[in-house]
């Protein structure tokens, strides 16, 4: 028997149909989030300014990225669409992110208003969440001098799984729960933080787990720059100054720039403080820990959501 000759693999007609049947979901914010998944190191090296177009068409560039991201002109205006509100990240402890990988059953959850702060983006939507592939992080990927491993990035359930799969095969592989908590695991050793990605033209849902050092990933350096595009996990660090030798290894690894040395003591800066915990995992005295934090938000804690 012949095979059926298709123009599209079968995870492209997935997409079609899963746009086709989403209300509100417009040709341009499919389009959007075809691109950005298809070409995902084009678009992220371009985004951040590594790719050689960038630098030689800046301006043509810039005209592009406007197409498909809101201005960020109007962020003070209360109803106003920024890039912010489009692609976001949320952080999560290292707890937090094996309940994510560890589903086994679909979920739903949706208009996350308290948990994800932003007006776009806020549902997760699960389908097959034992469905794990781990790709090479894009923002790795395109820097001339990586952090390594690149393969950290974990995108989770259907229909994203199989999309990056059949159209990424060279950067990607599918793994099971276990091979992504182990991955999860050496990322928290390394010092880097765990986001919870979400994009509102992949549908208005979170898609994947990213685990993030400050030296590549352009979310947090966007963030940096004053782009708010990465929410507080719901918690802050604290620390017992009896305990604390002010040895700052606690400083050189966090990747906000929260906490610095002055006076012999290591003081924080609670607006930078994202609540990632590398620094309670670093400090070798156990001086450090996580305070729960109702001003920044509830934490992403999926166990606690869908029961």
């Amino acid at each position: 028997m012949k095979k059926k000759f298709s123009i599209f693999l079968p995870s492209t007609w997935a997409y079609i149909k899963e746009g086709y049947c989403s209300d509100g979901y417009s040709l341009k914010n499919w389009l959007h989030g075809y691109i950005y998944t298809r070409w995902i190191y084009l678009y992220i090296s371009i985004g951040t300014g590594e790719h050689v177009l960038t630098r030689k068409f800046k301006p043509l560039v810039k005209v592009l990225l406007r197409l498909f991201t809101p201005s960020k002109r109007c962020a003070s205006r209360k109803n106003c669409i920024t890039f912010a509100d489009t692609y976001h990240g949320k952080v999560l402890s290292l707890d937090g992110a094996k309940e994510i990988i560890t589903l086994n059953r679909k979920i739903e959850v949706q208009d996350l208003e308290q948990v994800i702060p932003y007006k776009r983006a806020r549902s997760i939507i699960l389908e097959n969440p034992k469905h794990i592939a781990v790709m090479d992080c894009p923002c790795r990927k395109i820097r001339p001098n990586p952090c390594k491993p690149l393969d950290v990035c974990l995108v989770i359930g259907e229909l994203f799984t199989q999309f990056i799969l059949e159209h990424h095969p060279s950067n990607s592989r599918k793994i099971t729960q276990t091979e992504a908590v182990e991955i999860l695991e050496a990322e928290h050793k390394r010092g880097h933080v765990h986001h919870a990605f979400f994009k509102s033209d992949l549908f208005g849902r979170f898609y994947a787990i990213c685990n993030c050092c400050s030296c590549c990933c352009g979310a947090i350096q966007a963030w940096r720059n004053g782009t708010p595009m990465l929410a507080s996990s719901g918690y802050i660090s604290r620390v017992d100054q009896e305990k604390c030798t002010t040895c700052g290894i606690c400083v050189v690894f966090c990747q906000f720039k929260a906490l610095k040395k002055e006076n012999n003591t290591i003081v924080i800066d609670e607006k930078r403080c994202l609540g990632c915990g590398v620094c309670v995992a670093k400090c070798k005295q156990k001086a450090r820990w996580l305070d729960r934090d109702p001003s920044r938000g509830e934490p992403l804690e999926i166990n606690k959501l869908v029961h």
